[in-house]
């Protein structure tokens, strides 16, 4: 945990307070029968996507579209402000806010500190986050710090506006790495956005959207903020006034309320998510001792059939229902979706076998040979590994199998909470799915293999769950399940997204709402 200032200082002595000096032991007890069970280690992505949502809303980085003059004509309003918000799933605790805006010669100071306890298979995951930025009198960014702490899992990304580009450094256990991401309208802080823009008087039935940076993600989306009316709410059993916001993102929205001075006193988003605003005694204190709902369990989707030996699936007919997925890259070699009918194929591979050198990439998947802030296949310590591991002269599908081979011997399989990249993968040497996924897609591709990663569905134990996997160039795209030793993977593996960070946020909007019934399986 990084100490920054006498605030955080007391934060983190509270925090420690929280967690038992036996926490190692407890903490092994209760993984033995997880490693003894193969197929309770894959889920992770789900924790992942929930925090990236409340993260990106409340944390994320945000560029005007439209009434612009609304948000900056009286910015100077605002005055400073010193939050602290209890988090709470299902009315549970899991966790606190502390936001701080602050005035500078130059504009304001923006620091937003979080820590929540979240339960995932049966694991309780402490989860650290710092976000601090610098912005100017019209609250356009300069500058910013983000860090999010998770066991021995962190990552760091520091960023400043430079005209039209914003560049970022990240770092993740020493491996710093420089992205410069574009954009055209001025980039702002939302955490001290809201304030400004109820300051500055929007009026009720007011439409505005955002080009949003997620410094959790690195990646830029849309979010839809709509004003509603003044609605009576009660915050430490006080009843009090305030204005009702809609903040539409991926599909899912979350609900604020706003005091006449332009405090947030309450957020509501999906899966029982909620923040409300309290005092710095009671949000440091009275975190339960008994866990939470595990968030793998509320997402999980029911099967209406069991399905015997998963792993051995070559076909799968599933009808679809509750979303829709016109905007998910859900097509593709193993996939066909039809009407609301999805058909997925396990691939065949015996004729990769005869394969000597590596396919020419295509235009379109050279682009996943690349390095990238989360897959840093130029690392020279991922690298060595393939080098050590595989042969020049294997061919592609042996390489795959060697590499799947090394991750299952030396990759601990474990829950975990964090932004998964390979580095830290490698460097922790444990993971569940995103880790794992991650890592292979590093591999692979130093290892001249183009790769990208897949999230969505796997059946297990008769319902579905939220999982990561891969899918590796051979002359044609091939599933494959590093966490399950699968090349290919099973046909129970339901693609909804392939790529980043970015691109499993898409999945958000299918949380707690897609249907699935199985048709027909072989």
């Amino acid at each position: 945990m990084v100490r920054q200032g006498a605030s955080l200082s007391v934060v983190a002595i509270n925090i420690d307070s929280l967690i038992p000096s036996d926490w190692d032991k407890r903490l092994k007890l209760i993984l033995m029968p997880l490693y003894k069970n193969k197929t309770l280690l894959f889920i992770g992505i789900t924790t992942f996507l929930v925090f990236a949502v409340l993260l990106s809303i409340r944390l994320g980085f945000f560029e005007k579209n439209q009434n612009e003059h609304a948000f900056i004509a009286q910015a100077d309003l605002l005055s400073e402000k010193d939050t602290w918000m209890s988090i709470f799933l299902n009315d549970h605790k899991i966790g606190f806010s502390h936001s701080i805006i602050s005035k500078e010669n130059k504009g304001y100071k923006i620091e937003e500190y979080v820590f929540m306890k979240i339960n995932t298979m049966g694991l309780i995951h402490d989860i650290y986050v710092k976000t601090k930025g610098n912005v100017n009198s019209d609250f356009t960014l300069r500058s910013f710090d983000f860090k999010i702490t998770s066991g021995r899992f962190d990552f760091e990304a520091q960023g400043e506006a430079k005209k039209d580009i914003l560049s970022i450094q990240t770092k993740s256990f020493g491996d710093l790495r420089k992205t410069d991401i574009p954009f055209k309208n001025k980039p702002y802080l939302m955490a001290g956005l809201v304030n400004a823009a109820f300051a500055a008087g929007l009026k009720e039935g007011e439409v505005f959207t955002f080009d949003v940076f997620d410094p959790a993600s690195m990646s830029q989306v849309t979010v839809l903020l709509k004003t509603d009316r003044k609605e009576s709410i009660q915050i430490g059993g006080i009843k009090t006034q305030a204005v009702k916001v809609f903040l539409t993102f991926k599909g899912t929205t979350q609900m604020l309320w706003i005091s006449d001075k332009g405090e947030i006193l309450k957020e509501k988003g999906f899966l029982g998510i909620s923040l409300e605003k309290t005092t710095k005694n009671e949000a440091l204190n009275g975190m339960p001792v008994q866990a939470s709902d595990d968030l793998t369990k509320i997402v999980s989707i029911p099967s209406n059939v069991v399905i015997n030996a998963q792993e051995k699936v070559s076909f799968l007919k599933i009808q679809v229902e509750g979303v829709k997925l016109d905007s998910f890259n859900i097509n593709s070699e193993r996939q066909i979706f039809n009407n609301g009918i999805l058909f997925i194929n396990k691939e065949t591979i015996d004729d990769l076998y005869e394969q000597q050198g590596a396919y020419k990439p295509d235009i379109a998947s050279y682009y996943y040979l690349k390095p990238s802030p989360f897959i840093q296949s130029d690392n020279r310590k991922i690298q060595t590994i393939v080098v050590k591991v595989v042969n020049s002269y294997d061919p592609p599908i042996v390489k795959a199998k060697k590499l799947v081979t090394w991750i299952n011997s030396n990759i601990e399989q474990r829950p975990v909470i964090s932004l998964p990249n390979a580095v830290s993968t490698l460097e922790n040497k444990a993971g569940d799915c995103n880790e794992h996924a991650v890592l292979m897609a590093a591999l692979s591709r130093a290892a001249g293999i183009p790769a990208r990663v897949e999230t969505g569905l796997v059946y297990l134990n008769g319902s579905f769950y939220y999982h990561a996997w891969n899918s590796l160039y051979f002359g044609r795209w091939v599933a494959v399940d590093p966490l399950f030793g699968q090349i290919p993977a099973d046909a129970t593996h339901i693609r909804f997204a392939s790529g980043g960070p970015d691109k499993q946020l898409n999945i958000i909007s299918l949380l707690g709402k897609i249907k699935i019934k199985v048709i027909e399986y072989r």
